[in-house]
């Protein structure tokens, strides 16, 4: 027996390639058709030593885009008729992450066992959450569970985009302001020591801003482990007050009062709760269980009170809309709108519209807010290298001016 490395589409047109064991290359294609795939390429795959080295605690996470990759392979297999122990079967052999590989072997296990698949995915929380489970049972009772996984991996991919907007926008200027703050701690602890054992030898008095970047460099050299440590124990202190209820509810209130990120913060938070909340009660699950589950995943210790209000006012029989008013996170339109979709029987299809509309608005935050911290930047490394350069150099334009 012979390992081959296939690639295949299904009658939809779905692309799809992994490995398989068999005797030979004819065996493969008839297995493949068997399954309701075309073959394509095939070919054995490579022989060799396997150094791969699985240690406790450093397997490979699974990544959201392998989630959706196989949210979308599945769904399609499913359309196509083929039984769900055996797409379990074909996707797991053809999963390249080992880590990913073992969980669907072990659902798939399950599944034979006589469980129930959103079942067997609930035992596996690091690659499936609370909200793919129960969109996964939802889908299992009313017999839609390919639409189910399409509507699944459709939010999750805008999900992932969201959140990459979000990490880009913060990316530029964390990154701008860490080599900032590398250079000037290069200048200050290897390039000022140089300049000042120059200057002793001018015999005159420095000018003022001299002196202080001379006087903030020895303090840096005698006290920079004393820093360092410092910097550390102040992380360790915001973890353990962030770590607390009170803590949490203080920092999240004040990320949304945040003069630039705030809007954008409020955004997110809009786009998430409406974008997970109309997913689900799309998909059949019931609303208080929906609620449930998006105040659990909102992020924001606010947003997430403002939610928990907004399942006890229809536990007791009143509107959506109301509680999240009062909560001042979401801008009264949005609530409107909510409103509206309440009165007329299609909360679901509103909630989708509010997220599509935030999903832009969170898209024009980022590009603000990156056109704005532009300049920002250039002028804070114009300000503090700039301003040790000329600190530096006062000395010397003075010694040349008296010469001359």
């Amino acid at each position: 027996m012979g390992k081959f490395a296939w690639e295949g589409t299904t009658k939809s047109g779905q692309s799809m390639k992994g490995q398989m064991e068999a005797p030979n290359e004819g065996a493969v294609q008839a297995q493949l058709r068997r399954q309701g795939i075309s073959p394509g390429k095939i070919k054995e795959a490579g022989k060799g030593f396997n150094m791969e080295i699985n240690i406790p605690g450093f397997e490979p996470k699974v990544t959201t885009k392998e989630i959706v990759i196989f949210t979308r392979q599945f769904a399609t297999m499913i359309d196509a008729g083929l039984p769900l122990v055996q797409c379990l079967d074909i996707l797991s052999k053809q999963q390249e992450n080992k880590t990913f590989k073992t969980i669907l072997l072990r659902v798939k296990e399950d599944v034979e066992s006589g469980s129930t698949f959103a079942d067997a995915l609930k035992k596996h929380p690091k690659a499936f959450d609370s909200l793919y489970v129960n969109l996964v049972a939802a889908g299992e009772i009313g017999g839609i569970l390919d639409t189910i996984l399409n509507r699944l991996a459709a939010y999750i991919e805008k999900a992932l985009k969201l959140r990459k907007q979000v990490k880009s926008a913060m990316t530029y200027p964390t990154t701008i302001i860490g080599i900032a703050i590398l250079v000037i701690a290069v200048i200050l602890v290897f390039v000022i020591p140089q300049f000042q054992s120059m200057f002793e030898s001018f015999g005159q008095q420095l000018p003022l801003p001299t002196r202080i970047v001379i006087a903030l460099s020895d303090f840096i050299q005698s006290y920079i482990l004393v820093i360092i440590g410092g910097l550390f124990v102040l992380i360790k202190i915001l973890q353990f007050i962030y770590s607390k209820p009170k803590g949490q509810l203080f920092f999240d209130a004040l990320f949304l009062k945040l003069p630039v990120m705030g809007p954008l913060v409020r955004k997110v938070a809009v786009a998430k709760f409406t974008r997970t909340l109309g997913t689900m009660i799309s998909s059949g699950v019931p609303i208080l269980d929906g609620l449930d589950i998006v105040a659990k995943t909102a992020g924001n210790k606010i947003v997430e009170n403002a939610i928990y209000k907004v399942a006890q006012s229809i536990s007791e029989g009143k509107t959506i809309a109301e509680p999240l008013e009062q909560s001042g996170v979401f801008p009264s339109m949005v609530c409107q709108m909510i409103a509206v979709g309440e009165q007329s029987g299609s909360i679901d299809t509103m909630l989708n519209k509010v997220a599509d509309f935030y999903d832009d608005e969170v898209d024009d935050a980022v590009g603000n807010l990156t056109a704005m911290m532009e300049p920002l930047l250039m002028l804070f490394l114009g300000v503090t290298v700039g301003g040790l350069v000329i600190a530096m150099y006062l000395p010397i334009f003075s010694l040349a001016g008296a010469v001359g």
